[in-house]
């Protein structure tokens, strides 16, 4: 078993773990992080608790859905004519996190609100691809490439750093239990499986593609700038580890490599990372308390 670190050292992690909470915080609204957890919409017995709840595999595995995502040229045109996102990537990956943690842990008034929120974005916007083909943000099959490109990322990450030995029924639970949420947000068709996720990805991939805008979004991505000096090794493994995650196909559609050699660096020190911030996070929400009620 490994030493505990102990006086600097513990104080410098758990400063390290503060600063990757603030990673996910609007600065100029002095958000603090959603720790308080009631029933949401899944409940403290969920697959998605365990999930949503670990730092490390959400943030690997934000970095793969997105990257995914973005392989779909309606899904791209919607992010590169409706965001900023080139001015304020922080805030973007910042803002999918919170809407993660609110519709997971929030109470289920406040879950519905964010979702009925993002709905009523989504049904104002829509555009023209350069090819001239229109489309809109609100399309059912283009939510449903999100959702499962999200789920799919976000739980292969916790199989990878939180919990190697999951069985495939709680697997298959965590995309039933997320059908809840991609149906609230209008997603069509639903995968409940890890199974049907799959089929429908593989169904999916005829319409993907790469061009300039891919390229740019992929660049912006895997070239952010730190939010800190402290946080900026934590980005560059959960950056690698995001693209090691990525299935092998779509490696090769971003030009992306995946030496055989760097991949056992790349999850043993992510693995380390996950279990140093598992306990570094513990010792902060004990030493903190629970956020005030609001």
């Amino acid at each position: 078993m490994g030493r505990s670190p102990q006086g600097p050292e513990l104080a410098a992690q758990r400063a390290i773990a503060r600063q990757v909470v603030a990673m996910f915080n609007d600065p100029d609204k002095g958000e603090r992080p959603v720790l308080r957890r009631t029933d949401g919409l899944f409940g403290p017995d969920s697959v998605a608790w365990r999930v949503h709840g670990d730092v490390v595999g959400m943030l690997v595995g934000g970095v793969s859905g997105l990257l995914l995502q973005m392989l779909h040229p309606k899904v791209l045109a919607g992010v590169w004519d409706h965001s900023n996102f080139r001015a304020d990537m922080h805030g973007r990956l910042r803002r999918t996190a919170r809407f993660i943690a609110v519709t997971t842990y929030g109470g289920p008034d406040e879950a519905t609100r964010a979702i009925d929120r993002v709905r009523t974005i989504h049904s104002h916007l829509g555009g023209t691809l350069p090819s001239g083909e229109a489309y809109r943000v609100s399309d059912p099959e283009l939510l449903a490439w999100v959702h499962v490109t999200e789920c799919w990322s976000f739980l292969n990450g916790w199989v990878r750093y939180g919990e190697p030995g999951m069985s495939a029924a709680d697997q298959d639970r965590y995309f039933a239990e997320m059908a809840t949420m991609g149906a609230m947000l209008g997603a069509d068709p639903l995968p409940r499986s890890r199974a049907e996720a799959r089929q429908l990805i593989d169904r999916m991939r005829p319409q993907l593609k790469v061009d300039d805008r891919t390229r740019e979004v992929a660049r912006l991505v895997l070239s952010q700038p730190a939010s800190s000096r402290a946080t900026a090794p934590i980005q560059t493994m959960t950056l690698q580890a995001g693209v090691e995650l990525l299935p092998l196909w779509a490696r090769r559609m971003h030009g992306l490599p995946s030496p055989l050699l760097a991949r056992p660096l790349v999850r043993v020190g992510t693995m380390g990372l996950a279990k140093t911030l598992r306990w570094s996070f513990a010792g902060v929400r004990a030493a903190d308390g629970p956020p005030p009620a609001s």
